[in-house]
């Protein structure tokens, strides 16, 4: 269920609506919204008695949510949403592009900052790097842990740019939390309820990957695990399915990007490192992402990847990395984008954030 509040809705109105809603048994998930408020309703296993909410003092209508991921959808909210960053310019969503870049894996303090400052220069507003690495073999490289987080924290430091890495179980997550500005929940872990729960507990953006072979539905629906405990701060990110195809990793569907702004108000990023896994293909499918109207491009750049102890096939070079934002810098214009380069950061708040991680 939903319920839509009137345009001139008071925040008095709104939580007393809210409050009324939980003395139902039921949860109440306000989104604000340009032009109004809605307040999703979730834990009903049936039909709410409307009659009682219509007659709450600022509500304008309430209204049957039919598909199963709810807050998720566009029923609940119509306009998309976007994630901001306190302290700084950068935004997932919206018109503007968000660029994620950084290598596969955290393997030393000099390769991360080799490459951070290269990707930085060019303008990323975010890095990506792997503290913990979920590997195929217990034999590869598995990521330098709690030694990763802090190197990116002197990252964000230096460089100004956000923070994005993965969390693979629960006690990863509380340690990822603290460092890091978005969470990343991956491929792997799509469809690992109690982490998504716990995420959903979090109150910081959290990036959701596309399982291996996911639907849109189960896509949409594991967004919903994370929403549906209070968290509404969700990225999507294709970054390629099992299939037949033996010419590329994985295969890269970015049809699902249209599919999934039809049907969610979540911005929806494209990874064509981890989606073709083959450097010759993560350009022309960064290209394509953003012709095909994705929210942004998280890719990998390793300075030297041919010594690199985790994807070095797929990570690309830094001047490829450069060649690549200039070409999406060309396409953004013609599906009413904008690539804003590099990060402005406000001094005191980036200090603030490092007080709380020392």
């Amino acid at each position: 269920m939903l319920v839509v509040m009137k345009a001139q809705a008071t925040a008095e109105q709104i939580q007393a609506v809210c409050e009324h809603i939980e003395a139902l048994g039921y949860r109440a998930h306000p989104m604000p919204g340009a032009q109004r408020t809605a307040i999703g309703i979730t834990g009903n296993q049936g039909e709410v008695d409307r009659g009682n909410i219509e007659e709450l003092s600022g509500v304008a209508e309430v209204i049957r949510v039919s598909k199963a991921y709810k807050l998720a959808s566009r029923d609940v909210k119509e306009e998309d949403t976007i994630i901001r960053f306190p302290g700084t310019d950068a935004t997932i969503g919206g018109r503007n592009l968000a660029i994620v870049a950084g290598p596969c894996s955290i393997e030393s303090r000099e390769q991360a900052f080799a490459i951070a400052e290269q990707v930085a220069a060019t303008g990323a507003q975010f890095f990506r790097g792997g503290a913990y690495k979920p590997r195929t073999s217990p034999y590869a490289f598995q990521g330098l842990g709690v030694e990763a987080l802090k190197i990116m924290a002197e990252i964000r430091d230096r460089f100004g740019l956000r923070i994005i890495t993965e969390a693979i179980d629960n006690e990863t997550l509380e340690l990822v939390s603290h460092w890091a500005d978005v969470v990343q929940i991956g491929a792997r872990n799509m469809q690992n309820f109690s982490l998504l729960k716990h995420a959903g507990r979090l109150r910081m953006p959290v990036l959701l990957k596309r399982g291996m072979s996911a639907t849109l539905d189960e896509f949409l629906m594991a967004a919903e695990y994370i929403m549906s405990e209070g968290n509404y701060e969700v990225i999507l990110c294709e970054r390629g399915v099992r299939t037949f195809a033996d010419h590329t990793r994985n295969t890269l569907d970015l049809s699902i990007v249209p599919a999934v702004q039809k049907l969610s108000h979540l911005p929806i990023l494209v990874d064509p490192s981890h989606g073709t896994g083959k450097r010759d293909k993560v350009l022309p499918m960064a290209r394509a992402a953003v012709a095909v109207g994705a929210d942004g491009i998280l890719v990998e750049v390793h300075h030297q990847p041919e010594k690199a102890l985790s994807d070095g096939p797929q990570s690309i070079y830094p001047d490829q990395f450069a060649r690549m934002m200039d070409e999406i810098e060309q396409i953004a214009p013609i599906v009413d984008r904008k690539l804003v380069r590099g990060i402005r950061v406000e001094t005191v708040a980036a200090q603030s954030h490092v007080a709380k991680t020392k």
